[in-house]
This record gives structure tokens, sequence and C-alpha cells, in this order.
């Protein structure tokens, strides 16, 4: 297998200011892409722009509708075509053929919707087609959205375990102060241990998309700390594409830190649409925390179960104090759970290799 890439193109570096299409950056991204499939990288394709580009089609038939959320599913349902006819036209002319992916955040709720598309995405890279992936705004409300595409660029990168994820911006990349001002840099390599996102978003490096840098920052950290190197950079770069794949620098790199099974990639895009959650005492608190050791959740260790859920349901741990310490696969259902919590010698309620906690974020 070759090496994988997601790449998230935002809708701010698909459009120009009137909110239409940018052809020519649109066209030289296209065309790295098939640079890289040249040189042996199975790309995944993250892409926003559909109500953009509807807001062209749909724009002056809206004035009967006036449901905000209808009037944004009316211009993503007629933009979603317009903007995958333009993709389609453009990776064939580069020898390319694309595959329309829309997914929402319930496709990653649950173990076997997820191993499905997964399954899927897996096959069409395999077979060279670029799977060209959006949110699906038509159906998409409010509890069941992603953050923005950056946040699910982050859980495609885990679900396909891509070596590289590429979140393209308008900016350069990082930067540790206003862009502006004289003496700011760009962060070329991102160091948990020296750089603090919180300082770094409230100098204002920038408000990009629905979700700004703060997003990308988060989605950026988390995806690396999972196995995954990232990227952020300036989208309308020619050849930022080739750069960060190469040798070249570009953008603010932050690399992997660790290596999450299969398992743990899932869980960890699960960890905030969780079906129920348990609250644990101290003991329990401190041992799954214990990076020293391999700890599973045992029902002794449970004082609270709240929700209804079924064995094989994704349900968060929570601290007496309320805290989120992670997530897991129940192996009881909550009736069970609820029997079961507080007794020694039962079998563990999530075990190790369906576990993930905040530690290993």
């Amino acid at each position: 297998m070759g090496q994988r890439i997601v790449v998230k193109i935002g809708s701010q570096v698909l459009c120009d200011p009137q909110g239409e299409l940018n052809l020519d950056v649109l066209g030289s991204l296209v065309k790295q892409v098939s640079q890289l499939a040249d040189d042996g990288w199975q790309v995944l394709v993250v892409s926003s722009g559909a109500v953009a580009a509807g807001s062209g089609i749909a724009e002056q038939r809206l004035s009967r509708v006036s449901d905000p959320v209808a009037r944004k599913q009316v211009l993503a349902a007629t933009g979603q075509v317009r903007l995958m006819e333009t993709y389609r036209t453009l990776f064939e002319q580069n020898g390319l053929t694309i595959a329309q992916i829309l997914t929402s955040k319930s496709d990653f709720q649950t173990r076997r919707h997820y191993l499905n598309m997964r399954g899927c995405i897996d096959a069409l890279l395999t077979t060279g087609i670029v799977p060209v992936v959006n949110e699906n705004d038509v159906v998409a409300v409010t509890e069941l959205m992603f953050t923005d595409n950056d946040e699910l660029a982050g859980l495609l990168a885990g679900m396909v375990n891509a070596d590289l994820l590429c979140l393209l911006s308008t900016v350069a990349g990082v930067f540790d102060g206003e862009p502006d001002e004289p003496g700011t840099e760009c962060i070329e390599t991102w160091d948990e241990t020296k750089h603090q996102a919180d300082d770094i978003v409230q100098r204002g490096t920038s408000a990009l998309g629905r979700g700004g840098m703060h997003s990308k920052l988060a989605t950026a950290r988390k995806t690396a700390k999972l196995g995954t190197r990232v990227v952020i950079a300036d989208g309308s770069d020619p050849g930022i594409l080739v750069k960060v794949t190469g040798e070249q620098t570009a953008g603010t790199h932050f690399p992997a830190l660790g290596e999450a099974s299969p398992a743990k990639r899932w869980l960890a895009s699960a960890d905030d649409h969780a079906a129920g959650y348990v609250t644990v005492n101290a003991g329990a608190e401190a041992a799954l925390l214990d990076s020293n050791r391999l700890a599973s959740l045992l029902p002794v260790g449970v004082e609270s179960v709240e929700g209804t859920f079924n064995s094989g349901d994704v349900i968060q741990i929570r601290s007496t104090s309320g805290k989120v310490l992670g997530c897991g696969r129940a192996r009881y259902n909550h009736e069970e759970a609820r029997k079961l919590k507080g007794q020694r010698g039962q079998k563990a309620l999530i075990h190790y290799d369906y576990l993930y906690t905040e530690e290993q974020e």
C-alpha cells in the first residue's frame, strides 16, 4: 500500500471574495493531487464549498424560503452538484477518477457504520480513485454537525490510517502572533512542550471558516497524537502539496507523536457523541490515567451508570467531579452495567483494547 494523504480544502481556499469557485486555485490543487498520485500517494480530498457553490445557482430562487436552515439545505443540495461536476472535469483532465462521499457525524457513532465507510474508502484508495468527501449539509442538524471540515478531515485521517493530513487555509501556517505585526514568525514545527495553543489563538493568528485557527490547531494536535503527521499550510501557494510531501519547508508541521490502534482511532472520533456515561471512583480514575499501566475499567470502579446503551456502544467515562476522562466500547448494556457496578470479580465493563483516555490524546 502506498502512502496515504488526506487533503482538506476549505471554502475560503476554494472560493474568491465574491463566493464563486476559484478555478485557478482549484485547478492547481487538482494538478498537484495528480502529481502525488503519480508519485505513489493515495489521496483523499475533504472539500468544503457546496453552500458557496450553490449561492451562484439558487440564490435568486430562495425568496419563498424563510427558514434559514432550509435555505442552507437548498444551497448545499444544488451547490454539491456544481462542486462535484467541477471536480470531475478537472480530475478527468488530469487522468484521475473521483468518487463522491457525503457523511454526517452519525456515520462515526456506531462501529458498524464506521467500518462500512472505512471499507468503501479503502477500496477506492486501493484502486486509485480519489474520494472527495464533504459533510452532508442537506441532512445535518446542529447536534449531528461536525465542528467544521477540519474535524471531519482529522477523523478521516484516523479512519484510513493516513501518513499525512494537510489542512489548507488562507494563511501560510500557524503564526506566533498577528501575521501582519513586525517580528511575527510562522511556526515551522509545533512543539507541545514549547507552544501553547490558547495563547497562539488569543493573539489572533487567523479567523478561518466555521472553526477558525482554534479548530485547525485542535484537529492538528489530536491527529498528530494518534499517529498521523499534520501540516497547516497556504492552499493558494503554487505547488504546496508537492512541498509538504517533499523536502521543502512550507506551513506548520505537527510531527506524529504516537501510534494508536484502529479501534482507538475510532474511539477518538466517537468521544463526543457517546450513548451514555459512567462515573468512576478515584481509584479507577488513577488507574485509567496512569501511563505506566494497561488498565481496563472494571465494574468495581464504577459508581453510577447514566443513559441507555447496548453492548458494543460507546460510553463516556467521567470522574466524580464530572470531568470527562475518556470513552470506550461497553461490554454490557446499561441494565447489566447498573447491576454489576461496584462489584468485584466481574469482567471489565470496558477492556483496555477498546478504551480511549484523554491522556492518550
